[in-house]
């Protein structure tokens, strides 16, 4: 299955977080409840599902953002290099990978087709502070895809710091280009191939 259509589950996932009942539930219970909610209102929406990038981006903008943790996403991408950076500079890079993953993650929103989820059993404590949520994404004519959540619990709510796709980080599979471009150019220099990529992606969408 394409890259970009486990990544608009992905966000299909999260686009009702905001709800009091989703940030109640254990993760597992959350991750069901919100994924049945998401997927029939994205498969109603028509503007999305033709290509309106705009429309994704506000949606993920009002409801995803406040319940990933973008700090702690960035740092992982980042790696050991993180530690380099200036609290301003890591500011500039939590603030310019959030817009990459949102406008990367919208982006592919629109290129939802009828894929369904199976959810796999998980084991999460009473007082827990970081879960896995294990879910399969089924399409006809495709081999099932795992798709793994990673969540901390930050007061009473819980945030995604990083999303497994069939074994791969989604956050640390930008490790080996950032960690090359900061080698090349330092942190600045990330900093502005963040910034470039995403006006570019600024520029393509419609």
């Amino acid at each position: 299955m394409p890259m970009k259509s486990l990544l608009s589950l992905l966000f299909g996932l999260l686009l009702v977080l905001g709800s009091a009942s989703a940030q109640e539930l254990a993760p597992d219970a959350m991750v069901r409840q919100v994924t049945e909610d998401v997927l029939t209102v994205v498969r109603q929406d028509k503007d999305i599902q033709s290509g309106n990038t705009r429309k994704a981006i506000d949606l993920v903008e009002s409801k995803v953002l406040p319940y990933f943790n973008f700090q702690r996403m960035t740092a992982l991408a980042v790696g050991v290099d993180w530690k380099k950076a200036t609290p301003e500079q890591k500011k500039r890079l939590s603030e310019e990978f959030k817009t990459l993953l949102v406008r990367t993650y919208s982006n592919a929103l629109t290129s939802y087709k009828n894929q369904t989820v199976v959810y796999k059993p998980s084991k999460v404590a009473a007082g827990d502070a970081e879960a896995v949520v294990k879910t399969e994404i089924v399409q006809p004519g495709n081999r099932p895809v795992q798709l793994d959540y990673s969540l901390e619990k930050l007061g009473d709510s819980w945030k995604v710091y990083d999303v497994i796709v069939a074994g791969v980080s989604l956050v640390t599979n930008y490790r080996d280009t950032f960690k090359q471009e900061v080698s090349n150019n330092g942190i600045d220099g990330l900093i502005t191939m963040l910034s470039n990529r995403n006006k570019q992606l600024e520029s393509g969408r419609k």
